[in-house]
């Protein structure tokens, strides 16, 4: 589910979760399986978020990773955006970004 007050709140998404067999010591793959307007998020669905990266720990969980992805919907890192449309978008025009994502929300069919 998207949180409430971000351009996201009500949709929901499906994600996958990949889990290597050197996990916890290593991050799962994470991606987003239905379509995601989001600097941190390229057309493929994958996600650029430290924690699933460079910043990953054998203490994070299943849970982790959904708290973060929750905040990183409200509180994208455009500093190193995957979508830089998006990222300018969010930065200008929060009426636009906010159709953009239900633009995109809407090409889901049988997420």
């Amino acid at each position: 589910m998207g949180p409430q007050g971000t351009p996201y709140s009500d949709l929901k998404f499906k994600i996958s979760l990949n889990f290597p067999e050197n996990y916890p010591f290593h991050p799962p793959k994470v991606k987003f399986v239905s379509p995601m307007w989001h600097p941190n998020v390229d057309k493929s669905g994958n996600i650029c978020l430290d924690i699933l990266k460079e910043k990953w720990s054998a203490v994070y969980n299943v849970e982790t990773i959904l708290l973060s992805l929750q905040s990183l919907l409200g509180e994208p890192n455009n500093r190193s955006p995957l979508n830089a449309v998006a990222a300018e978008l969010w930065d200008k025009d929060t009426e636009g970004y906010k159709k953009k994502v239900l633009m995109c929300y809407e090409e889901i069919d049988d997420y």
